[in-house]
């Protein structure tokens, strides 16, 4: 395994990023089962931070605290006296109610750079939509968190592609998932427990998106506007980026799912979204990293809200 993703679990097919350890498809994990199989079964604590003056005097640095991990001392981060850390089994805890009522099911969960970034991903059950025949859209909810400080408790609902396993965007900037956002502050967990109430509105705007999916389904693209439409997605220069319109043409004729959207916006989208997912980073590893806390993700939106402008 690749050293960015430290450990990981998935159930069922492997996931796009190849990487994991792989439960059997259809077993409904509980937390406690969850937390050990992907290997996020420990605890971080914040610890004070010393340096030495010239005569070896141990002196406090004031306001800073060292997030280490308690099964090995390893140290995720330095932060600031307001951080409050999440730890792992409350994050798989806050999805509890889910798997209670059968609304969700856990499907992945790992950490990512040594443990300073960990998610949980569940699949809301009952949620997959047909853009056409043989290409269906699954929902699911993202926690991801951080233990070195660097991004905030996040909460989100996203769909994938189920023949790829593409992880795409929603058609608008969702109200729901913004109210899911919370702070690594005393009052985190209190916060964490309203989100379940904002789920008929993500259910109406996976529904829209699925929608705008299907519109740009019904478009034709050429190949001119294919490589405007790659351009400006990735804010290339008139004369710049041969290479990488290259092989986003190549996945729009011969990616995975390309037999279903053909020559429309949707291929076009998922084109970019499968070089995203797949192909942008050294390793795969970095590759996931980027999708889900860096600038992949930022370019996935823009993927699929420059595909609606251009197909209006």
């Amino acid at each position: 395994m690749a050293h960015l993703v430290e450990t990981m679990m998935y159930v069922g097919k492997t996931p796009w990023h190849g990487l994991g350890t792989s439960i059997p498809e259809g077993k409904m994990l509980s937390i406690d089962e969850a937390i050990v199989a992907s290997g996020l079964d420990w605890e971080v604590k914040l610890q004070h931070i010393f340096t030495e003056n010239d005569k070896h005097d141990l002196i406090g640095i004031p306001d800073q605290y060292a997030v280490c991990r308690q099964n090995d001392n390893m140290v995720l981060g330095i932060v600031g006296h307001e951080y409050v850390p999440l730890q792992n089994i409350d994050a798989f805890k806050w999805f509890q109610p889910f798997l209670d009522t059968g609304e969700a099911t856990l499907e992945t969960a790992g950490s990512l750079r040594g443990g300073s970034k960990v998610w949980v991903l569940a699949r809301i059950r009952s949620s997959e939509m047909s853009v056409c025949s043989g290409d269906d859209v699954a929902h699911y909810i993202l926690l991801s968190n951080s233990h070195d400080g660097s991004i905030p408790v996040r909460v989100g609902f996203t769909p994938i592609r189920v023949v790829c396993n593409n992880t795409l965007c929603l058609a608008h900037e969702s109200e729901a998932s913004k109210l899911l956002r919370v702070k690594h502050t005393a009052h985190m967990l209190e916060n964490l427990k309203t989100i379940r109430d904002i789920m008929n509105l993500a259910r109406k705007e996976f529904y829209a998106t699925v929608e705008q999916y299907r519109l740009l389904l019904k478009k034709k693209m050429k190949e001119s506007d294919l490589h405007k439409y790659v351009k400006i997605v990735f804010n290339l220069s008139d004369k710049g980026g041969k290479e990488l319109i290259h092989n986003i043409s190549y996945l729009f004729s011969h990616g995975r799912g390309s037999n279903i959207s053909g020559s429309t916006y949707w291929g076009a989208y998922n084109a970019v979204n499968e070089y995203l997912n797949y192909f942008r980073g050294r390793t795969q590893d970095n590759t996931l990293n980027s999708l889900w806390y860096g600038d992949s993700a930022q370019v996935n939106h823009r993927a699929l809200d420059v595909a609606l402008k251009m197909a209006a």
